[in-house]
């Protein structure tokens, strides 16, 4: 009986969303749908190949938090730093130019400072520093459909971030343009 209820638990603290972007105004428009709900402490795990909309999505986000001014991949200086309208801090991080296990570059810099913390974390190339992030987190995994359509791939981990994906199952299920919502998505 207790492990029933143990998976009952595990199985509460884990969600999935699978949608379908047609371009990148709907990749930015899911980015902002998702980033009207962040809040301090979230971290959002990017993954995928160059080209499938991970700086899009988190442009769309940082248009949700409310960041005025353009939004730009860190890939060079890895890490970029907005200022929300609600006076939170938006880091954009860029792991594309560290190894393929980049530990030892993102300590470097002090991203393991930054992931959890009182900001809101974006993390492009987020495999790469696997070891860093946080259990409780929300992966969004961009694949390449055709030349205009991304296969958008939400799994959320942890209490936090599980209730964050049910809020936005919730709006895409209110009729907007979110993209194609697939059957695959669980509670």
């Amino acid at each position: 009986m207790s492990m029933r209820r143990g998976s009952k638990q595990a199985l509460a603290q884990h969600s999935t969303l699978e949608l379908t972007t047609h371009s990148a105004a709907e990749t930015q428009e899911s980015g902002e749908r998702l980033g009207r709900l962040l809040q301090p402490g979230h971290v959002v795990a990017l993954i995928g190949e160059l080209g499938t909309g991970k700086t899009c999505l988190t442009q769309g986000i940082a248009r949700g938090l409310g960041v005025e001014g353009p939004v730009t991949s860190p890939t060079f200086i890895m890490v970029n730093e907005y200022r929300t309208a609600g006076g939170a801090v938006l880091y954009h991080i860029d792991c594309y130019r560290f190894q393929e296990q980049g530990m030892s570059e993102a300590l470097a810099i002090g991203v393991d400072e930054l992931l959890g913390g009182d900001g809101i974390c974006v993390v492009e190339w987020a495999e790469r520093i696997e070891p860093l992030l946080p259990p409780d987190r929300l992966t969004v995994t961009l694949l390449y459909v055709n030349h205009t359509a991304r296969r958008l791939c939400f799994e959320a981990s942890g209490e936090r971030h599980t209730a964050l994906l049910n809020s936005l199952k919730v709006q895409s299920l209110r009729g907007s343009a979110f993209g194609v919502v697939s059957p695959e998505s669980k509670p």
